[in-house]
């Protein structure tokens, strides 16, 4: 019998490698319907605009830049209030499954970027968590559950891609 050692990975910004490069902060550039993202916190927090010129300019931060960039501004709270979010101009309700749908598109772009797919090959089989996320979705643009299980999918898919 062998000693088999269960390991987790909490993905955290400030986490060693391969965590922080799974962190929505880390600068993991990918293109969603022809905007260029510096990162997934840049798409996620872009989505609290309607404005398309603004969209574009948060899609271009990352890390703590994109998070706070809203800080102080109606946009932080609206959203939580409407329960509205943009992309390109439209509104998208956050409970919607076209919000989710949204999701899978930027985690499928993200999977464009090299350096995010070698992340997540690091990882091997590890357990994946996030133990800052937040469980309600009326709190936050993307959930704990919402985040670890396209992390999982992604992580999946690439392990199916290598015939494992």
């Amino acid at each position: 019998m062998t000693n088999m050692k269960h390991t987790v990975i909490d993905i955290l910004s400030t986490g060693e490698y391969p965590s922080c490069a799974l962190s929505n902060f880390y600068p993991h550039s990918f293109v969603l319907d022809g905007i260029k993202c510096a990162s997934v916190e840049g798409f996620l927090q872009s989505l609290k605009t309607k404005n398309k010129v603004l969209q574009k300019y948060v899609c271009s931060l990352s890390g703590k830049e994109a998070k706070l960039f809203f800080r102080h501004k109606p946009q932080s709270i609206l959203w939580k209030l409407t329960g509205n979010l943009y992309w390109r101009g439209k509104i998208i309700k956050r409970t919607h499954d076209d919000y989710q749908l949204l999701l899978d598109k930027a985690y499928d772009a993200l999977m464009e970027n090299e350096n995010f797919v070698q992340a997540l090959v690091a990882c091997g089989d590890a357990e994946l968590t996030h133990s800052i996320g937040k469980k309600d979705e009326r709190q936050t643009i993307l959930t704990e559950y919402e985040f670890i299980s396209r992390i999982c999918e992604c992580r999946n898919r690439i392990k199916k891609s290598n015939g494992g």
